[in-house]
């Protein structure tokens, strides 16, 4: 990898970034939470001024445990219960990706979190799309474009995935490009929606599964073997089967080496998996080891209030932990585009006419 000059996060901002994790509740701007809170009568907010809001979110989830982190999602979640509430929220995480420099990105969401009000899981995805495609429209007339695909999650702990596979398989032609199921792993294993990955594969549909972040290399091997995930959610305890020795000798193990030789790729968010303790810090998180070993590594926010971060400023630290540069971001911004659940040629156009040319100027 590159030892040059860390690269900034005002530096990454010009750089075409591509986006495969990133929570839609989690990523709302404070002010807006506050907004809505108000015009929807949502009560319960810790605070409503917007800078200690922002900073109490941050603290919240920096708990060192994803069952601690989940519980933040509560009041976003609580504030995004009608449909002007989702297009609002869809349109604003469409611009501040754009605005990121994000050239493509899957944002997913459970519908499930949003019928508190009495919405239909139909309404949701239809507010949330048509709050996407504003959002499009918005970043086009400023310069930046972005194409925005959707996932739809079934939270793991709740007995709905059937339901939202067929959601997922319904929308695929309004902008819905897979599914995803959320939630605590631990005590909720991917195999107890076996019913739901089956649906999506004999309907020829895309799907990733979060795994290997809180729970380890049990939940890895379920999720591939098992129910046929065509991606990892973070996936970042695939190095608990890796050996290093004391020479620098590495040696993987039989998921790990399956998990590399067959290009799955690994959707790694790391200033989140820091804060729910899946790694302790930055400089020791396993992305530098997985990426020196030529894992199909992504970069990600998972959940950019929540982290307080960006596309941006996660390349910025990992550049500054790792030496990571130019080369290097490009490398897992490809990575990210020829994972994506788009179809082959619109992957190949972004690749070839974006993401190469844009960093060619960088380079």
């Amino acid at each position: 990898m590159s030892t040059r000059t860390a690269l900034t996060a005002q530096d990454l901002r010009r750089a075409p970034k591509v986006l495969l994790h990133d929570h839609l509740d989690g990523g709302l701007r404070p002010r807006t939470v506050v907004e809505l809170a108000e015009s929807t009568g949502y009560e319960g907010l810790p605070t409503t001024d917007v800078a200690e809001l922002g900073r109490w979110f941050r603290a919240a989830a920096n708990s060192g445990s994803l069952e601690s982190y989940l519980e933040t999602f509560a009041h976003t979640c609580g504030v995004m219960q009608t449909e002007d509430a989702l297009i609002r929220v869809a349109a604003e995480c469409v611009e501040d990706l754009a605005d990121d420099g994000v050239v493509y990105a899957e944002v997913r969401y459970a519908p499930e979190l949003f019928v508190e009000r009495g919405l239909s899981l139909d309404q949701v995805i239809k507010a949330v799309q048509a709050g996407f495609t504003e959002g499009e429209r918005r970043a086009e007339e400023k310069g930046t474009p972005i194409r925005t695909g959707t996932l739809l999650c079934a939270m793991r702990q709740h007995a709905r995935a059937a339901q939202i596979a067929e959601l997922a398989v319904r929308y695929r032609d309004a902008g819905v490009v897979g599914f995803d199921i959320a939630g605590p792993e631990a005590g909720f294993p991917p195999t107890r929606n076996l019913d739901a990955f089956e649906y999506m594969r004999v309907n020829n549909a895309h799907f990733t599964i979060h795994a290997g972040e809180a729970f380890g290399l049990a939940s890895i091997w379920e999720a591939i073997q098992h129910c046929g995930a065509e991606r990892l959610g973070h996936g970042v305890r695939i190095v608990d089967d890796i050996k290093t020795s004391a020479d620098g000798e590495v040696q993987l193990g039989r998921l790990a080496a399956y998990v590399r030789d067959r290009r799955i790729p690994l959707e790694i968010c790391p200033s989140s998996n820091v804060q729910t303790g899946a790694a302790d810090s930055i400089a020791e998180h396993p992305i530098g080891l997985l990426a020196k070993l030529r894992f199909r590594i992504t970069v990600n926010t998972d959940n950019r209030l929540m982290s307080g971060c960006s596309m941006s400023s996660e390349f910025a630290a990992l550049s500054e932990a790792f030496g990571f540069g130019w080369a290097d971001v490009q490398w897992f911004t490809i990575n990210a585009m020829k994972s994506a659940f788009i179809d082959f040629d619109q992957r190949l156009d972004l690749i070839n006419k974006v993401i190469k040319p844009g960093y060619a100027a960088l380079l």
